[in-house]
């Protein structure tokens, strides 16, 4: 899972939380929720540009962020925000107070593709700037790995809520990094070694075209957010309460209508 999401529970026990931008202080409207720090997206971004245009649709309440290096999208409500095409991902979703935008501090700071690290003594994010806006969408995702995790993800839990399909997502990843499993997103899914593991792969529904959400959950999955590193596995314990995963593997969370087991 890559930095940027890992350093969010740097905050998780912090009233109080700093946030220093190339070493100045940035000190407008900081909230600390669910043990996140968020910041203000339309001030973030004219702080990190300050020739970005910001924009918000009162119809569909989005706030749009442009600049010659960044094309950025967040919804009030929304659990990621869209970067140059790219989705990256919240726990705890984008909201609004007192007329005021409010996104984690690390997804916009990976989106002006800036570094940020985490400070347990001070109690801070130190950001520093870099090129303006992350790599796009068309050149960092991989087009055979987001059409066969959506397909994937899809055909597992197309009808489940946006967490569900990310940890579909994850356990298909999970599977890629591990010795245990082939070592791509198409070897894992179409793995026989131990008989089929993914039964739409079987049944033939793995060739159905993956919703809008499916396609977001899996390239979400591809920028490096995971519900879990270790969940290798996942049933449905309506469809198949005495199933080998539920006797022999140790369950991590149910998310919709799926159990999950490391």
């Amino acid at each position: 899972m890559v930095s940027v999401f890992s350093i969010v529970a740097g905050a998780s026990s912090k009233s109080f939380v700093s946030v220093f931008v190339n070493g100045q202080e940035y000190t407008d409207g900081i909230q600390i929720k669910d043990d996140t720090t968020f910041v203000g997206v339309r001030k973030f971004a004219s702080t990190m540009d300050s020739s970005a245009k910001v924009t918000y649709n009162y119809s569909n309440r989005t706030l749009t962020v442009s600049s010659n290096k960044l094309n950025m999208t967040a919804k009030d409500g929304a659990n990621y925000i869209v970067a140059n095409g790219r989705y990256l991902y919240t726990p705890s979703p984008i909201f609004m107070r007192y007329g005021v935008m409010y996104a984690p501090v690390t997804i916009l700071a990976k989106a002006f593709d800036a570094k940020i690290s985490w400070s347990n003594a001070t109690s801070s994010f130190n950001i520093t700037r870099g090129s303006g806006g992350i790599l796009s969408g068309d050149l960092y995702y991989r087009e055979d790995e987001v059409f066969w995790l959506s397909k994937i993800i899809n055909a597992e839990s197309g009808g489940e809520i946006l967490r569900g399909k990310i940890a579909v997502g994850s356990v298909i990843l999970n599977r890629v990094r591990s010795s245990y499993f082939p070592n791509t997103i198409y070897s894992v899914i179409f793995d026989k070694k131990n008989g089929v593991q993914f039964s739409p792969a079987a049944n033939g529904s793995i060739y159905k075209s993956a919703n809008a959400e499916s396609v977001i959950a899996a390239k979400v999955c591809l920028e490096g957010y995971s519900e879990n590193n270790y969940i290798f596995y996942f049933v449905n314990p309506k469809t198949a309460p005495n199933s080998w995963v539920s006797k022999n593997r140790q369950f991590y969370a149910q998310i919709g209508n799926h159990a999950f087991y490391y």
